[in-house]
């Protein structure tokens, strides 16, 4: 089988491809490496992809169709499309909106154009975000609840994202399952996630940042566990039975809302060291809490998570300490 996966040099777009690599399938890779956080990360994570016979690289941008249309036509019998490549980050998208427009609106339409014109084409999954459920109350977040009212423009261009894929399944029966995922972590993780500042500050004996005073809570999800999730999902497209469009959405999170400051505690426990906390406001187009409601991927993909934070931030804090030779 041959997989795109947009935003291969990402963190979850990076352990996608790795997993269905060593599965045997064959993955083009997809990612601009623009500088949103170090490129050097990026590259380090293609250099475990690269020497895997059945993957290949491309360099750019999902937004650019004609990278797009040269892409799908050098590399022919694509069937299905991971797409993890998007601008990430609720605070920086108060800052720089045009970039969630660019990548997880426009380039998203790009990729659903060139699927629907795939020859064979089986399934199309999206990334989506825990930030659509926006300051809803009712807990845990399920994937029936309203969602109309985003608070970043990050969660709008991915509730956006969702309306969209829902509308080529309709105009053009392109199977579509769209993921809401909820705080991944672990090795390989995004710089600018707050587990991954946290340990590099109190490594460096700098302040910590902590919002709302810390009163948060979120449904911190392992890496291994949401790759299991997305291979689960890719590997079942929902099927046409000539109705409804074959569209779905699944939360996929670790159905647990932790404490902030026991996360925080458990870091400070595995790298023996006590942070400097700096207690600060509630951020702009940040929410005080989230939790995901797994029924319906439970019972449609046999998902289970396995790893609780009291696993995963030691095997993180591991990850850093030798990837930067801490």
């Amino acid at each position: 089988m041959k997989v795109l996966v947009t935003g291969a040099a990402g963190f979850i777009g990076f352990h996608t491809a790795r997993r269905l690599l060593e599965r045997g399938d064959e993955v083009v890779g997809i990612d601009v490496l623009d500088d949103y956080y170090d490129p050097a990360l990026k590259r380090a994570r293609l250099d475990i992809l690269q020497p895997h016979s059945g993957f290949t690289f491309v360099e750019g941008d999902i937004a650019d169709r004609e990278a797009i249309a040269a892409l799908v036509e050098a590399h022919p019998g694509i069937r299905r499309i991971v797409n993890l490549a998007a601008q990430a980050g609720v605070r920086y998208s108060l800052i720089n909106p045009h970039a969630y427009v660019h990548s997880n609106v426009e380039g998203l339409l790009v990729l659903l154009e060139a699927a629907r014109r795939l020859p064979g084409f089986e399934h199309f999954v999206h990334a989506s975000s825990s930030s659509v459920y926006g300051a809803n109350t009712k807990l845990p977040f399920s994937v029936d609840d309203r969602v109309d009212h985003p608070v970043s423009i990050y969660a709008a261009t991915k509730k956006a994202g969702e309306l969209m894929c829902h509308t080529y399944s309709h105009l053009w029966r392109i199977p579509t399952t769209a993921l809401r995922f909820f705080t991944v972590y672990g090795p390989w993780g995004r710089p600018d996630m707050a587990y991954f500042m946290f340990v590099k500050a109190i490594l460096e004996s700098q302040p910590i940042r902590v919002f709302n005073d810390g009163d948060m809570r979120r449904d911190f999800t392992y890496i291994d566990d949401i790759v299991d999730g997305v291979i689960a999902v890719l590997d079942r497209a929902p099927a046409d039975q000539g109705k409804a469009p074959p569209a779905r959405i699944y939360n996929i999170g670790n159905h647990r809302a932790e404490p902030l400051m026991r996360f925080i505690a458990l870091i400070e426990s595995t790298l023996g060291r006590k942070a400097n906390i700096r207690f600060e406001p509630m951020q702009p187009g940040d929410v005080k809490e989230t939790y995901a409601d797994i029924a319906d991927i439970q019972r449609d993909m046999g998902f289970a998570p396995r790893t609780g934070i009291d696993e995963g931030i030691p095997k993180f804090v591991e990850w850093y300490r030798g990837f930067y030779g801490v």
